[in-house]
């Protein structure tokens, strides 16, 4: 899967895209994370992007041109390929990290994860000059209720939970699949989960994990998922399974 990030701060990423589970998926080639800087499409020698709003107001916007410019630019690029002519343009799907978007859950990232291209358009200052949004209609995602000073931690965001449910990133396709608010949980919270030592200051690991029966495992751990979900995430359980 191929990640195009246009930022203005392509310094941020390098310690990101070097560490863990990404760094390995990008060397075994399952992932390919391409950093555009938007200044690059600026048209004067200071490389300006932003400007003063039109009627006043605290801040700066984003302009117009070099994002759209940016954008289209990188939605021409063809895969890198060994081979010349099997390389091929994939537009991809572009997504627009903004406070005012939909907000980022697991079905929306299960979505994303089944594009074989993502463009994420990282905003910074007070966002970004309406025609952007007129002219390239882009999905606009939020990771929360709150306001982040750019949109770079948001792509990582993504980009984190995006590759987990990419095949071979996890060294157990079945992690994916426990997740909380995953598809195949249907979206309850993860079950505790326990390792060694048994005991620890008088706290012990629950019996029937130590049992070897699967079959009373798998209830527990089903128990536990509907307890803990009716105790922190409510509002995840249907009226049916709440007991309302």
């Amino acid at each position: 899967m191929r990640f195009d990030v246009l930022t203005l701060f392509p310094e941020m990423f390098p310690g990101y895209l070097g560490q863990s589970l990404l760094k390995l998926a990008i060397q075994r080639g399952l992932v390919d994370v391409k950093l555009h800087d938007i200044r690059d499409w600026a048209k004067d020698k200071h490389k300006s992007v932003d400007d003063r709003p039109f009627g006043g107001g605290p801040g700066m916007v984003l302009r117009v041109e070099p994002v759209v410019e940016c954008v289209e630019a990188v939605r021409e690029e063809k895969d890198s390929a060994s081979n010349a002519k099997d390389s091929q343009v994939r537009p991809g799907r572009l997504v627009m990290l903004t406070p005012q978007g939909r907000k980022l859950d697991q079905p929306l990232v299960e979505e994303l994860a089944a594009e074989e291209r993502l463009i994420l358009l990282c905003g910074r200052y007070e966002g970004f000059d309406q025609r952007v949004r007129d002219i390239l209609e882009p999905d606009e995602i939020s990771v929360g209720d709150y306001v982040l000073n750019g949109g770079e931690v948001a792509a990582m965001v993504v980009i984190d939970a995006v590759i987990r449910l990419i095949p071979g990133v996890l060294g157990d396709e079945q992690s994916s699949q426990q997740d909380s608010f995953s598809a195949s949980r249907r979206h309850l919270l993860e079950f505790s989960q326990y390792t060694r030592p048994r005991e620890f200051r008088g706290h012990q690991v629950p019996e029937v994990l130590l049992s070897g029966d699967h079959q009373q495992i798998a209830a527990w751990r089903e128990e536990e998922s509907r307890r803990k979900t009716e105790q922190r995430r409510g509002d995840l359980l249907s009226p049916r399974e709440s007991g309302e």
